[in-house]
C-alpha cells in the first residue's frame, strides 16, 4: 500500500458545514495542483515573470521527482496535473517553487505582493489526488484548455503559456500501469465524480 500522510491547518474535521481542507502525501500519485496568486492579482501578466515562474518550476519539478504532463499558467494563476513517486516530496517542491517565484517575479512588480501566492482558507496551494481514469482525462482537458476557457484564445495550441510533456492516453496508461489512481479509500469527496473539469470542492482533500 502507498504511503499517505495527511496534513491540515487546524484539528477540526469540519469548518461551517464544510470538510477542512488537507494536503495528501501520499506515494505513486497522479497529482492536479491549482494556485492563484493572492487576491487574484496578476501579478504573472509579463513575460518576464512567465520566463521566471517557468524556469523555477522545470527546475523544482526536476528536482523533486515530479512529471507534469500537462502545465497552463495565466496572468494571476496556474494548474499543472502530472505524475509524483514520493508523496513527501510534495511539500518541499511547492515551497522550493513558490519561494523562489515570489522573491523573483516581486523583484520585477512595481509594488511587491505579499503574499505572492495565497489561496482562500486553503493555503497558498490546493492539491488533489486524481482518483480514477474519468477524473483523470477531465483534469487534464481542464488543464490544457484554460487559456479558451479564459478567452485569451480560441484553440489552446496557440498559448504558448500551456506546456503539455506526456500526451493524456499515454499518461493514463502508465499511470493504470502503476496503479497510480487514489481508488478504494474510504473518503467521501473522492467517492464522488464531478460533472464537468476539476473542482476542489468536489475533489479535494
Amino acid at each position: 500500500m502507498p504511503r499517505t500522510r495527511i496534513v491540515s491547518n487546524t484539528p477540526n474535521v469540519t469548518y461551517q458545514g464544510r470538510h477542512r481542507f488537507e494536503h495528501w502525501y501520499r506515494d505513486n500519485q497522479v497529482y492536479f495542483i491549482s494556485v492563484k496568486c493572492h487576491d487574484a492579482v496578476h501579478a504573472l501578466a509579463s513575460e518576464r515573470a512567465k520566463a521566471i515562474f517557468w524556469e523555477r518550476f522545470e527546475h523544482y519539478t526536476a528536482q523533486h521527482g515530479f512529471v507534469p504532463w500537462v502545465t497552463s499558467l495565466l496572468d494571476n494563476h496556474y494548474h499543472t496535473l502530472g505524475y509524483l513517486r514520493l508523496g513527501e516530496s510534495l511539500g518541499p517542491m511547492m515551497r522550493h517553487i513558490h519561494g523562489s517565484t515570489a522573491k523573483l517575479i516581486n523583484d520585477t512588480l512595481p509594488q511587491r505582493l505579499k503574499p505572492f501566492w495565497a489561496q482562500k482558507v486553503r493555503g497558498d496551494y490546493f492539491d488533489g489526488c486524481i482518483r480514477d481514469e474519468t477524473q483523470c482525462r477531465r483534469a487534464y482537458v481542464y488543464t490544457l484548455r484554460q487559456s479558451v476557457r479564459h478567452g485569451i484564445v480560441k484553440d489552446w495550441r496557440t498559448y504558448p503559456h500551456t506546456h503539455v510533456r506526456v500526451e493524456l492516453d499515454a499518461g493514463v496508461k502508465r499511470a493504470l500501469d502503476l496503479k497510480a489512481f487514489l481508488e478504494g479509500v474510504p473518503y467521501k469527496r473522492y467517492m464522488q465524480s464531478p460533472k464537468q473539469g476539476p473542482k476542489p470542492e468536489a475533489h479535494g482533500h
